[in-house]
């Protein structure tokens, strides 16, 4: 810069006076110019500081606002964070309490677990032994239907035992079961075609005359027929008169006179009369034992020996004497000899059937 002023002042220097005032005007031009140039920078300075000023004052602004925003998020956060942790706080307890009946759950399932295989294994225990507990049942009712007839020649009640024992195989539905079905109809069917015999009904009439044999007047005890209503009515006459009838009497009484049909009744003393009928009492027993022992010939006798001892020995003129000899007579007429069938062949064919199975279980 220097270089140029003195290049421009030697020029001056030699140039006349006239124009060193131009000269002076154009060397001023410059330094105008740098003044208007400087005055326009110092404007741009100033508006570029303002503007710095501003812009920093909007930031600072700007900034207060973001970080109040900053401050209500972080308030916020914090708010969520403590809502968080207090929902985790419950997922925890939750999951805590979770655990626990999840633990007393599979106790539970475990438990139901080891009964059911206990149920499972007592259904299997049952179910095979249900058919030995069928098959024990029928047995024994067999068992019995046979006994009612060999000792007791109970016809009706072994009837009802075979029965109930086709009825329980007939509910089994076993194939290998219908041999044993037709042996028992077969025993059925010939139970069925025996006389029918109520033993259990002659029995409670014999028990009937037993009790009543105490209450039986004897032919000895027989007193004389009571006046007819005719004759009380003759004597119904004067107060005199029916005095005199009744004196007479009276006096009647003291002595009696009887004509019977049979001269020939026995007079008893009072021990031979306790010991008649005790024994009639024995004999109508023996009699009620010859039928249940299926006896014919003793259970005749018996009721023959009673009847005899009935029309010799007690009043037959007697209604209740009359009835009792009308049921002895009756009972005699009974035939109680029944020849019963023999089904031991069917218990043994279930017996014989149980047996295999009874090994395989064992």
């Amino acid at each position: 810069m220097s270089d140029t002023t003195d290049k421009a002042a030697v020029p001056a220097a030699n140039t006349p006076p006239d124009s060193a005032a131009a000269d002076s005007a154009v060397a001023a031009a410059p330094a105008r110019a740098r003044a208007r140039w400087l005055g326009v920078v110092t404007v741009l300075a100033l508006a570029a500081l303002a503007l710095a000023g501003w812009n920093w004052h909007q930031g600072g602004v700007e900034m207060r606002a973001l970080q109040q925003e900053l401050a209500r998020k972080l308030a916020e956060s914090d708010a969520r964070a403590r809502e968080s942790r207090l929902a985790a706080e419950q997922v925890r307890e939750v999951a805590a309490d979770t655990l626990v009946k999840l633990g007393v759950l599979e106790g539970r399932i475990a438990e139901s677990q080891s009964q059911r295989i206990a149920l499972e294994a007592l259904y299997h225990e049952l179910s095979r032994n249900r058919d030995e507990w069928a098959y024990a049942e029928i047995e024994q009712t067999l068992f019995i239907a046979s006994q009612q007839l060999q000792l007791a020649g109970n016809v009706r009640a072994a009837l009802i035992a075979l029965q109930a024992a086709d009825a329980r195989l007939q509910r089994m539905e076993r194939p290998q079961l219908a041999g044993l079905r037709k042996a028992i109809s077969r025993d059925i069917e010939r139970l069925k075609a025996l006389p029918h015999v109520d033993a259990a009904a002659i029995s409670v009439r014999l028990e009937g005359l037993i009790a009543q044999v105490d209450k039986l007047p004897l032919a000895m005890d027989m007193r004389p027929q009571e006046q007819s209503g005719a004759a009380r009515g003759e004597a119904e006459g004067s107060a005199w008169l029916r005095f005199w009838r009744e004196a007479w009497a009276e006096f009647k009484q003291l002595v009696r006179v009887q004509h019977t049909a049979r001269p020939e009744a026995p007079l008893l003393a009072p021990s031979q009369s306790y010991f008649l009928r005790e024994n009639l009492k024995l004999r109508l027993l023996g009699a009620r034992l010859a039928l249940l022992g299926r006896d014919a010939a003793a259970y005749k006798a018996d009721l023959g020996a009673a009847r005899e001892w009935l029309g010799r020995y007690y009043d037959t003129r007697d209604s209740n004497v009359a009835h009792a000899l009308g049921a002895l007579r009756s009972l005699q007429e009974t035939d109680v000899s029944i020849e019963v069938p023999d089904i031991s062949a069917t218990l043994e064919a279930m017996r014989t059937h149980r047996l295999p199975r009874e090994r395989a279980v064992r």
